[in-house]
Order: structure tokens, then sequence, then C-alpha cells
């Protein structure tokens, strides 16, 4: 019995070990595909693997990238998309029909909350968000209409831990579809798909391609599901482009390293700085004062690279301490090799109705930071002499 390849072997060599030619896999960088003849043609068009039509529909560049975070998810299959959103929007798209409810947490990424309350409702798609606290309840809930769940966790930016396993018993006794946004965590840290998730996304801009350098997203799970949201991602044109796939193949050879560092420092500015006079509190799962702290030790394997500070002085001092800032960059993603300060009112959440705000736990004096690879000693320098201006 051949030994389960471990996370870091995974990302990798994919799903599959070292092979001949390229030790690198090439960009096919073309939008469409030549065929020898009709018959070829008919091959393709019957689903032979080996052969493509156009890059919409698949590309050997994509199918590398797929297979490598399907293996890194434990999933059947996978599917990359244009960014975050386009993944999000797609695994919705295909699951849901006009009459229909989607339940989700009201701490989710900005731009999910404005597909599910702005977007939906135009095709007769009603959401309801519940506090993520309540989700392990979610069957009772659910109502008649209710047919999909989506839940992050950690939580953006609040990094509310939902506790996952129990999340999904309760949603699929009452038939729900359990969608779980990943990428705060990554497959390194988490694994949604073995706590009984359906659909796990990914957005590849952040950890999985981890330079920055590309806007990307993903879909793993079952070849039912992942065929279902590729046959609608044709329609919706979400596709990815050859050479990001490249690019986010290429990133996440060093996803376990990256990660890991990233967890360490995180851990140790959140250690560092919590209950500094300045602050009011440091959000951060590796914490005992997390309320999710018990949780986060349960389902992951560490507890992340993004930590959350709330400054005693709202808006006005957490916009001092970003521009402050010398080491952290300020900017709105995250994951990447370089540490990130983002501001959630002015960034991922700007624009939301102060009660959406309210309801996702989100006080306009928090600045979520997103660790890098540098020097632990180089950020808590950068953040004390942030947090003294």
């Amino acid at each position: 019995m051949t030994t389960p390849r471990g996370p870091g072997t995974r990302a990798v060599h994919g799903g599959h070990g070292p092979r001949s030619g390229p030790l690198v896999p090439p960009i096919a960088q073309t939008s469409t595909f030549a065929f020898a003849s009709s018959a070829e043609l008919r091959r393709c068009l019957d689903g032979d693997p080996a052969l493509y039509e156009y890059s919409r529909d698949a590309n050997p560049t994509l199918d590398e990238l797929e297979e490598a975070i399907a293996a890194l998810e434990g999933a059947e299959a996978g599917l990359v998309l244009a960014s975050g959103m386009a993944a999000i929007s797609t695994a919705v798209m295909s699951l849901v029909r006009a009459g229909d409810e989607v339940l989700a947490s009201s701490s989710l990424y900005g731009g999910t909350l404005r597909l599910l309350t702005q977007v939906l409702p135009r095709f007769s798609v009603t959401a309801r968000l519940l506090p993520a606290a309540e989700l392990p309840g979610v069957g009772e809930l659910a109502g008649e209409r209710s047919r999909l769940l989506i839940v992050e966790s950690p939580t953006n930016p609040t990094l509310e831990v939902v506790d996952l396993e129990a999340t999904c018993r309760a949603a699929h006794a009452r038939g729900l579809v359990v969608v779980v946004d990943n990428t705060f965590a990554s497959p390194m840290l988490q694994q949604p798909l073995a706590l009984g998730a359906d659909i796990v996304m990914h957005s590849l801009t952040k950890a999985l391609a981890g330079h920055s350098d590309l806007i990307g997203g993903a879909l793993v799970g079952s070849r039912a599901r992942i065929d279902a949201a590729h046959a609608t991602m044709k329609v919706l044109g979400g596709c990815l482009d050859p050479h990001a796939a490249f690019l986010a193949l290429r990133g996440l050879r060093t996803l376990q390293l990256r990660v890991e560092r990233q967890c360490r420092s995180a851990l140790a500015l959140a250690r560092h700085f919590e209950g500094h006079r300045a602050l009011r509190r440091v959000i951060y799962p590796g914490l005992p004062s997390h309320p999710g702290h018990a949780t986060a030790r349960r389902q992951m394997k560490a507890f992340g690279g993004i930590l959350t500070l709330e400054l005693a002085g709202g808006l006005e001092a957490a916009c001092r301490f970003y521009d402050r800032l010398q080491v952290v960059a300020r900017a709105a993603s995250l994951g990447g090799v370089e540490s990130l300060a983002s501001l959630p009112v002015l960034s991922s959440h700007h624009g939301l109705p102060e009660a959406a705000l309210r309801a996702a736990g989100i006080d306009p004096g928090m600045v979520r930071l997103s660790i890098g690879i540098e020097d632990e000693g180089d950020l808590v320098a950068d953040v004390e002499q942030a947090l003294a201006g």
C-alpha cells in the first residue's frame, strides 16, 4: 500500500510524482487548439483528456493547477477561475435557482456579502445572514427554501472560528449544500472537505499563489459538483488565463514553507502586542483569549498568518497607525510574501451599510495584518513604532 504523501510533497508535485519531460509544466498560452482531422475533433468532444478545443473550456496548464489544488484539499476534482469572486459566484450560480434561499455567515468577505445581498435578489434568490456563532445550529434556522450554506473560517477580518464539522453535520441534516471559503487557512492548515464541506473555495490570489502577482480563484469538491460548476463557468466566462495558472503553480510549490513562517510570526506578534495600551484587543485564533481558540486547535494545524488589531481610538487611530508603518505595506490583499495592512472599513467592507458592518463585528478601529515572510523582529519593531505615534 502506498504511503499517503504529505501536504508539502503534494504542493510541489501535485497529484503525481516526478515525470519525464519538462520539469516545470509549460504554459499553453493559446486561446484555441487545432485538430488534425474531424475524427480528432469528435474524440475531443467525446471527452478525450489528451485533446483540447478552446481555453475557456479547458487548457493543459489549468488542468495541471486544478489537479494540484484538488490533491492538496483531498478532493476528487478542481476548477480554477479568473478570481476568487468568479469562483464563489460560479459555485453559487451552479447550485441555486429562482425561489431558493442562501444562508451565510454574516462575517464574510465584503465581496461575497455584496453578491448575496445585492446581486442574487435580482434573480429571485434571497440570502439570510446568520451570526457565525449560530452556524452549528443552522439545522434549526434553515427554512423550506434554504438550499445552500456559505461559511468562512477563520472569518474576514474578525477571525471568528466556525466549528466546521458541527456546522456541516447540521446543514446536511436539512439537505443544505455547504460551501466553505478556505482562503485564510489554506489547505496547509485546514481540510474542510474532511470536516464535511461539499465545496471548498479559494482566492488563488492569496496564499496559494503567494506572490501578489496574479488574480485567480479555485473550487474543489466531488467530480459531480465540480462538473456542474465547470459547466456554469463556461457560460459565465470566468476562466483563468494560462499564464496566471503557471504563476500559481510556481507559487504553490513553496506554500508549506511560506505558511509555516507566516503562522510562526503571526503568533509571535499576537503574543507580543496582546494587552498593549493602544489596543482594545488583538484578535488571533492562536491566543487562548480568543473565543474560538479550542475549536481552532481541533480543526486547524496552526492558526494562520492573519491577525487583526483593534485600536482604542477608532478609525482615526487606525489611520494614524496605518500611515506610520514602514515595513508592512499598505495594501488590501493577504497571503503574500510581503506583510500587508488593510483597513476593513476602507477596503474589503467599504460601502457596506452600518448594520452589515455591525453584524459582521467590524469596528472602525480595526486594522487587519497579513503577515509575510520578513524577519519577525523587524515586523515587531515596525508595529511597535506605528502604535507609538
